[in-house]
């Protein structure tokens, strides 16, 4: 691997590009709120990195080809083509329903996208990496992977618990082996580039100290796939399919890529559930040393979001889906949710009730009613006027370090992918704003006139802490962002610095207490 990255002269290094992905979301159905998560992660990370004045590209999409989706269109008397058009729509609907804000929405049935697996099929094959063998193994239909029987769980799929079918049938084969040694160099000289931490471990112990095995690229037992060019009763294998997605839609191609492909690539960070690490830390390196190119400079395997009785799943009946959760409590309720619930390395869990709980002890409580008072206040005392004249107590240090310092420390998170702690800091500020109005009793100071400046002191300084959070606050709940810069009567694109003098406007519930009996009654008789 020594010298491999110094092929790579033509590639723009620009330190202002941001280019992040989510990983397709499969057309097997309806993505549920666990499936979600994943999107407006990506989301807060692309917001926050234009907020820092990164030139961001975020590409997400969906993965159509397969066996599993054959069989469902067959299943539902439709073409193949039929099934994934209805159900890329309804991913792309529940991403736009989420507010994300992606450049691009891929399909990997897009013709552009095929042309280009074909070729890059050709050229591996060509350069000696992909054969011609025969495949023997269990196959799990679901995911869409071959095992050895001493990977099996129990005589069932290790990754889903699923029965699986010993197959045997002609099929290319990638010559992942040779990369191995070159793959375990990469990893060593760039820590970052596996993240978290027990990701990368799980990946050397389990698959790359143990050795690659050749990983089948074709199929022949079903047709819902990009024909191979040159043998055409093969179709090119999902995964080598769908990997592809991050550069053919970026303009890659063997036979010249586009001056974008040079601008983009390497991606910045791969954004993947823990379930898919595999394919995107060692097939998805591999495939881009056999063409030739640079690796993406991370790879993030997010946890798992888990309602109270386990991962989600139809035949559990646990399903929880995101446009239900928006209709009973809201796009930035949901998304505050996800964002601050979920731990950097470990599985959340998300019930009705932990969210309800969450929306009034945070959202109505903490956020909400701090602006509604603070607000409220400077129209009671000063007319909706008030301004920075100078005057400072100690009292005042805690709060003003609050609103100056609450970018840096956000960013100290958002560099880590550390999401829910950027939030914390956030909400830190708040609860210490609340805390600040206890300790420092406007409406006692507005009793007497010789106190009124002290007043004005307070009130400026509170709306300061609001301003900063509202600023700094974008790129997880957008909207709520928004709504608190129209109540304070300033520009958000203005809102990152401090402002002189405040002329605010009327202010109006951010969000309501939740009766949590009636509400779960209301979201029992609406199942």
């Amino acid at each position: 691997m020594e010298g491999y990255e110094g092929k790579f002269k033509e590639y723009k290094d620009d330190v202002n590009k941001y280019y992040i992905s989510t990983a397709i979301a499969y057309t097997s159905g309806k993505p549920h709120i666990g499936n979600t998560y994943e999107i407006v992660l990506a989301d807060a990370i692309a917001r926050w990195r234009r907020l820092r004045g990164y030139d961001v590209y975020f590409q997400t999409g969906t993965d159509e080809h397969g066996e599993k989706i054959e069989l469902k269109a067959k299943e539902a008397g439709i073409t193949p083509q039929e099934y994934v058009d209805k159900v890329s729509g309804e991913v792309k609907k529940i991403w736009d329903v989420m507010n994300t804000s992606y450049d691009k929405f891929v399909r990997t049935t897009d013709k552009q996208h095929e042309e280009v697996v074909k070729k890059i099929f050709k050229k591996m094959y060509d350069k000696g990496d992909i054969y011609l063998s025969k495949y023997e193994g269990y196959y799990c239909t679901p995911c869409e992977s071959f095992f050895t029987e001493t990977q099996l769980v129990d005589g069932k799929c290790p990754d889903c618990g699923r029965e699986v079918e010993l197959k045997s049938e002609e099929s290319y084969f990638f010559r992942l082996s040779r990369y191995e040694g070159d793959l375990i160099r990469y990893i060593g000289d760039h820590p970052e580039f596996i993240q978290p931490e027990s990701r990368k471990n799980e990946m050397l112990k389990n698959f790359l100290e143990p050795g690659l095995t050749d990983l089948c690229v074709s199929r022949t037992s079903f047709d819902w796939g990009i024909p191979v060019d040159f043998d055409p009763k093969h179709v090119v294998y999902v995964w080598l399919d769908a990997l592809t997605n991050y550069i053919t839609n970026i303009g890659y191609d063997p036979d010249g890529s586009s001056e974008e492909f040079y601008k983009l690539w390497p991606a910045n960070l791969h954004l993947i559930g823990k379930d898919i690490v595999r394919f995107h830390t060692i097939y998805w390196p591999c495939f881009l040393m056999s063409l030739d190119l640079p690796l993406p400079k991370q790879v993030f395997g997010h946890p798992w979001l888990i309602t109270g009785d386990g991962k989600m799943s139809k035949s559990k009946g646990n399903v929880i889906y995101a446009d239900d959760l928006v209709k009973h409590f809201g796009v930035d309720a949901v998304r505050y949710y996800l964002l601050h619930e979920i731990p950097y390395g470990a599985d959340g869990v998300l019930t009705y009730e932990l969210l309800i709980e969450k929306i009034n002890s945070d959202l109505a409580n903490i956020l909400g009613n701090l602006v509604n008072r603070t607000i409220s206040m400077v129209n009671k005392y000063f007319d909706g006027t008030v301004t920075n004249k100078g005057l400072s107590d100690k009292l005042d240090d805690s709060i003003e370090f609050e609103a100056d310092s609450l970018a840096d420390r956000v960013s100290r998170h958002m560099l880590r992918l550390e999401i829910g702690g950027a939030l914390d800091e956030i909400m830190s500020t708040l609860r210490k704003s609340n805390k600040y109005i206890d300790e420092t009793t406007p409406w006692t100071l507005a009793k007497e006139e010789g106190l009124k400046p002290r007043l004005e002191r307070v009130l400026y300084n509170l709306l300061e802490a609001i301003r900063s959070s509202a600023y700094w606050l974008q790129p997880f709940m957008p909207d709520t962002a928004k709504e608190i810069c129209r109540q304070l009567n300033i520009n958000i694109d203005e809102a990152s610095e401090p402002i002189a003098e405040y002329h605010v406007g009327i202010p109006s519930p951010l969000f309501e207490r939740i009766d949590k009996e009636k509400k779960m009654e209301e979201i029992n008789n609406s199942n």
